[in-house]
């Protein structure tokens, strides 16, 4: 994919540009958004920018797609792109965004990098930046195509319950009457609302209902700043939206969707709010009768802190083959464990695909006993909820 020339330049500068990234990507968020504020107003989260957390998942792809391309410079690393396109196409990302990110990206890399970015090597991490741009750009258009293109529809809430103190479901209707399409279990929206400042912002939330119902229905965490700002829009949701409001929904879009044959075992993994996903798989699977293992696993603070839980628990329960392991940091009742995920004693059956969604410390540690009770790498996906510092983070 990269040419012999570019490829031995990058593997050169990859050092170079990688120590550099983070400072690169700081200038670059910088000056886009001096020239381009509607971006940041209207597109970006305003929070992950704050929080710089959107930096380092920009600097791990980066880093991640270069030095994939090297390795593997017969294979493209379709995984994190489809991830990437399915967030870009939720937030209606376009084609031309990519030629604004790219002049900014490029005057921040010569600023920091300065007489080392020779045209050479300009030349070649410009090959870099549209080889992924590029392979992007025709990911999402795909993406667009298979939903009738992006646009933001109107819903109107039916229903708000209150599912824990800092958790509640919304169910929505289109306000329009028309057709809902279909999802895949598993799969998120993206909401826009309009905020007191004149901001639209955007945040995506997990459907938490199986397939088919002419509504959509989502769990919105409420976010506690902690010391930094609250969560602009789940704080917004909670304060401000009720049954009869109206709110903007993109189509349904993830990579982290049910892809098993029937006869297939399976492992969904949790903890705290990362329970969203895999309440729409497992009402999925319960519907749809799969009769083959399914271990759901799940982590919180206590049975009250624990959302959706009731449906949680009802849709295992409805599986021929299902089985249910939970651990509480507190108050944990009988039969369920007290203290982190720990699968030592849960059984996983051979070819077991797994699901894992929740803060990066509870993946990585699923992650890493799973492969040590046998799961293939390959068969283990996951969601990150925000900007995917996994990448970031590779060790």
């Amino acid at each position: 994919m990269l040419s012999e020339q570019s490829a031995a330049v990058v593997r050169a500068t990859l050092p170079a540009v990688g120590a550099s990234l983070d400072k690169i990507t700081e200038r670059f968020y910088a000056g886009m958004f001096a020239a381009h504020p509607e971006l940041l107003r209207d597109l970006f989260n305003r929070g992950n920018q704050a929080a710089g957390t959107q930096r380092q998942a920009l600097a791990g792809s980066i880093a991640a797609f270069a030095t994939h391309l090297l390795d593997h410079p017969d294979q493209r690393p379709d995984a994190m792109l489809q991830r990437i396109a399915h967030k870009h196409a939720s937030l209606g990302v376009t084609p031309d965004q990519y030629g604004i990110v790219h002049e900014h990206l490029f005057a921040a890399i010569a600023e920091v990098l300065g007489e080392a970015v020779t045209p050479e090597v300009a030349a070649a991490w410009d090959e870099v930046y549209w080889l992924m741009g590029n392979a992007l750009i025709a990911l999402e258009k795909r993406l667009y195509e298979e939903r009738g293109g992006h646009g933001w529809r109107t819903w109107r809430v039916v229903e708000r319950i209150p599912e824990t103190a800092d958790v509640v479901t919304f169910r929505l209707r289109p306000a329009d009457g028309g057709p809902v399409r279909d999802f895949r279990p598993g799969q998120y929206v993206s909401v826009r609302v309009a905020l007191p400042d004149g901001a639209r912002q955007i945040r995506q939330y997990s459907l938490t209902g199986a397939p088919g119902p002419q509504e959509r229905q989502f769990a919105v965490k409420r976010v506690h700043g902690d010391g930094a700002p609250d969560g602009e829009v789940s704080n917004h949701l909670h304060a401000r939206v009720h049954a009869g409001d109206l709110l903007e929904l993109s189509e349904a879009y993830g990579d982290l969707v049910l892809d098993a044959d029937p006869g297939t075992p399976l492992l969904l993994a949790s903890a705290g709010i990362g329970v969203t996903p895999m309440i729409a798989m497992l009402a999925h699977l319960a519907e749809n009768g799969h009769r083959a293992p399914v271990t759901v696993v799940h982590g919180d603070r206590s049975p009250a802190d624990h959302a959706l839980r009731n449906d949680h628990l009802a849709y295992a329960a409805k599986l021929p083959d299902g089985a249910v392991h939970l651990w509480y940091e507190q108050d944990a009742p009988a039969g369920a464990h007290t203290g982190y995920v720990d699968l030592a004693e849960v059984p996983v059956a051979s070819g077991t695909r797994a699901y894992l969604c929740g803060p990066l410390p509870f993946m990585r540690s699923v992650r890493e006993q799973l492969i040590g009770k046998g799961v293939a790498p390959a068969g283990i996906h996951y969601e990150v909820f925000g900007p995917d510092l996994w990448l970031a983070r590779q060790d």
